[in-house]
Order: C-alpha cells, then sequence, then structure tokens
C-alpha cells in the first residue's frame, strides 16, 4: 500500500486517466428495456497524493459511465469532476459558477439525475455540479440562487410529490445548524428549515417518510483539536455525544422536531422509512458500532456495518433496535417506487470491503445471495424496477463487479427475482473501477441525450 495508506492502495488506489471506450462486449443479453446510463462517482486525487494525511473522502471525484441503448453497450467513460482545483491542474478553463463558500472541490460522493440535468454531489458544504450527458462538467448549480449553503450527496425523492428532500450541512460555516432542503420539480429549492445541532455531527444521510423527516445527529462530530491542528477531515467518534434521531414534520419548523434517544452507534446509510400510522417511524438502517476512532483516514478500519431495524417511537422519544439479517451490509437499494412507504426488500453490498450481492426479506429476514465468483466483488446494487412491473423483486439489479487480482470490471445485471442465477447480462469495461461510493440509473426519458 502507499506509503501505509490502504485508502490509495489495491481496489481503492485512483486510475491515472480517462478513456472512452465504445460498443462494449457483453456476455449474455442485455434487457432492451434499459435505455439510459449507469454512473458512478468516487474519490479519484490528481496528481501527487501525501499518504500520511490522505483521508478517502477527499479525493476529488470521477464519475465512471456506461450507456446502455436497444441491447447494446453503447459507451464507457470516465471523468474527473472539474472543480477549479483539477480543472486548473489538468490546464484548463475553471468551471462556470462558484461554490458555496469558494471551494474548489469536485464532489465525489453520488451522482444522479433530476429535473433534466445530471448532478455529482458531495455532502459537507460544496454545491453540486451539473454534468452533460457524456459526462463532462458545466458548472457548480445553485439551483438558480435558491441554495443558501451546500448540499448533500443523499438527497431523497418522493415519487408522489415529485420533490427531493435533503438534510444538509457545512463545515466550517454553519456549525450549529443542520437545513431541510426541499427542492422542487422543476429543480429550484421550494423551502429550508434550520434545525439547531450541537457538535456539528457528520450527516451523511437522511431518510424520508410520507409525513416526517429524520435527522441523524450521531456520535461522529467535528473535532476541535483536529481542526486546530490543520487536519483536512477533522471529524471523528465521540463518545460523549448522545445518538438522537429527530422526527420533522415535513412542513414543521424546528420547534417541531422530537428528538428521539438511540443506540450509540453511526449510520452512514439508511434503506427506507415509512410511517407506522401510530405517530411512530420504521427505519432500516446499516448500523456501526463506531467509526472513525481508530482509523481516522477512512470508514472500514473501526468496526463493520450489520443492518438492523429502528423503531422510532416520538411519545417515548426512543429508538428500539432489532437485527433484521446476519452478515455485513452496506450500500443498501430498494425498489424506488416504494420510497417512503412500508416495502418488502433491501439489496445489499458486502460490507465496505465488499463481496456478494444480496437480497433480504425485511419481513422475514430471509436472504437471497448471488456470488460474484471466486476473487471477484459487487459493489452498491441499483435497483430498476421492469417495465410494467408490480412487485418489488420483479426488478433489474446492476452491480459493478470487479477482481481483486485488478483486472477489468464488468457492470454485471442480475434478475432481482432470480437473484442467486447467474447474471442475465455482463458487460465488459476497459479497466478497473476504483471501489467508490454511489451511483444511479438516469434511464434516458428523466435525462435524454444532447
Amino acid at each position: 500500500m502507499i506509503g501505509d495508506n490502504p485508502y490509495l492502495s489495491g481496489a481503492l488506489a485512483p486510475v491515472p486517466d480517462e478513456v472512452l471506450a465504445l460498443d462494449l462486449p457483453v456476455t449474455g443479453t442485455l434487457p432492451e428495456e434499459l435505455e439510459g446510463r449507469w454512473l458512478r462517482n468516487g474519490p479519484n486525487p490528481l496528481g501527487p497524493t501525501d499518504p500520511a494525511t490522505h483521508h478517502w473522502f477527499l479525493g476529488d471525484g470521477m464519475v465512471h459511465g456506461v450507456r446502455l441503448c436497444g441491447g447494446r453497450a453503447e459507451w464507457y467513460r470516465n471523468r474527473w469532476v472539474r472543480g477549479p482545483r483539477v480543472a486548473e491542474a489538468l490546464g484548463e478553463p475553471h468551471p462556470a459558477g462558484t461554490s458555496f463558500g469558494d471551494r474548489d472541490f469536485g464532489p465525489n460522493t453520488s451522482v444522479g439525475g433530476f429535473a433534466g440535468k445530471t448532478w455529482a454531489m458531495v455532502e459537507a458544504g460544496t454545491t453540486p455540479m451539473t454534468l452533460t450527458y457524456e459526462l463532462d462538467t458545466i458548472d457548480y448549480d445553485d439551483f438558480e440562487g435558491t441554495l443558501p449553503a451546500g448540499f448533500t450527496a443523499h438527497p431523497k425523492f418522493d415519487p408522489t410529490t415529485g420533490e427531493l428532500h435533503g438534510v444538509c450541512y457545512a463545515y466550517p460555516d454553519l456549525p450549529d445548524r443542520v437545513q431541510h432542503v426541499v427542492v422542487g420539480s422543476e429543480g429550484t429549492v421550494s423551502s429550508v428549515t434550520d434545525v439547531p445541532v450541537d457538535g456539528m455531527p457528520m450527516v451523511h444521510d437522511m431518510s424520508l417518510t410520507e409525513t416526517n423527516v429524520l435527522i441523524y445527529d450521531l456520535p461522529v462530530c467535528l473535532d476541535l483539536e483536529m481542526a486546530i491542528g490543520g487536519s483536512p477531515f477533522p471529524f471523528s467518534w465521540n463518545p460523549n455525544h448522545p445518538a438522537r434521531v429527530g422526527v420533522l414534520p415535513r412542513a414543521g419548523t424546528a420547534d417541531d422536531v422530537v428528538w428521539c434517544e438511540a443506540p450509540q452507534a453511526y449510520v452512514f446509510h439508511p434503506v427506507n422509512a415509512y410511517d407506522t400510522g401510530d405517530g411512530g417511524v420504521v427505519v432500516d438502517v446499516c448500523r456501526y458500532d463506531s467509526m472513525f476512532d481508530q482509523d481516522r483516514r477512512g470508514p472500514v478500519g473501526d468496526s463493520v456495518p450489520t443492518l438492523a431495524r429502528w423503531t422510532v417511537d416520538s411519545t417515548t422519544r426512543r429508538v428500539t433496535e432489532k437485527p433484521l439479517a446476519d452478515g455485513h451490509h452496506e450500500f443498501p437499494a430498494h425498489d424506488p417506487r416504494v420510497a417512503t412507504r412500508s416495502y418488502r426488500y433491501a439489496y445489499t453490498a458486502d460490507g465496505l470491503t465488499l463481496g456478494p450481492t444480496t437480497r433480504i426479506d425485511v419481513e422475514t429476514s430471509a436472504s437471497v445471495i448471488h456470488d460474484h465468483g471466486k476473487g471477484r466483488y459487487g459493489a452498491e446494487p441499483v435497483v430498476i424496477p421492469k417495465d410494467r412491473s408490480t412487485t418489488e423483486d420483479d426488478v433489474w439489479v446492476l452491480v459493478c463487479v470487479n477482481d481483486r487480482a485488478g483486472g477489468p470490471a464488468e457492470l454485471v445485471v442480475l434478475d432481482g427475482g432470480d437473484l442467486a442465477s447467474p447474471p442475465v447480462a455482463r458487460v465488459h469495461l476497459p479497466r478497473r473501477v476504483p471501489d467508490g461510493f454511489h451511483g444511479s440509473w438516469i434511464p434516458d426519458s428523466s435525462v435524454p441525450p444532447t
């Protein structure tokens, strides 16, 4: 590993350049109904990086993409997200627009499509960046001047209202609050609610139900000693910070938040959440016993993620927890049609070290596992409902699969209803795709080719 930093080596090592490959070879048969792009964003530092101080979360973003159309894999391409720092290093003009706080960072955590645009996103105060269909950077997008600060890497889409909801924070600009931001279907912010918090917790994600927003105030917080010492990532585990979940009515104010005592754990990613009908909320989460405690350069070294159900009771102001499935579970996904409502299936990767792809029945805890083969491992699953399907397992599951020997990756298409069987199709990519963070399926019906 480079300088004894595991986040710069092996499966996590950045790739050195941008490539384009056309008419990719496919084993099996690609479903013709898949018309759009599979995209994935992750940190990929450009140029020399100091292994002694590098944190995995801080490398500038690189988006990888595969365009599917008419039963063919038309192209693969990868592009750095060009914040001013990357643009300057590449000898290119700075992108249009400016980020909140004049940040020069290229968002590195997720990529998605909304209001006819493709966005690269990250938390902690950076403004999203708009990309072309072919993944070139256009500009920083402050939603026509309506975004008050930074955005989040994990906005939640409500399929009923067509809105995006996010819980956002900005280090170091807004140390005393998080913001619930609602983006309307036209791509501008319709409401912002400031919610006071102490200790500046790292709020990576949020949950949304039909009536409530869940705010995760958990024990990874700003570490003042690290910040004063100049650490590029000054957040660490704080066992003295009480874990709690805030229940905010969608149309409520900060005074309406009900804070509920939660297990002393950290959650990067919830699966789905829904109202119980009696004032409570159920949310399934990938939870860690601790995070950024011993390992201060990334999320792998402290504990492993397990899947649990949290029942949030606004009357008793407590969160109860029960395990949902054996094994390690991260990067969860579900059928997007059931967002904010009671659901049946969660699809996960095997923790942050990755491995098989699993479908968990959250009602029975039964699991179905797809083994990608010896030395091969799957990243975050992306779930796409089949045309005219009505059940949550009647879906396509797209997974980027790498091999530990460092060979080229594959984009694998699985049948969600027959997950353990061989892939329906395997798209052979021209190179390894570094283990990264998050992606999405953006159909051409949502963001059409230009």
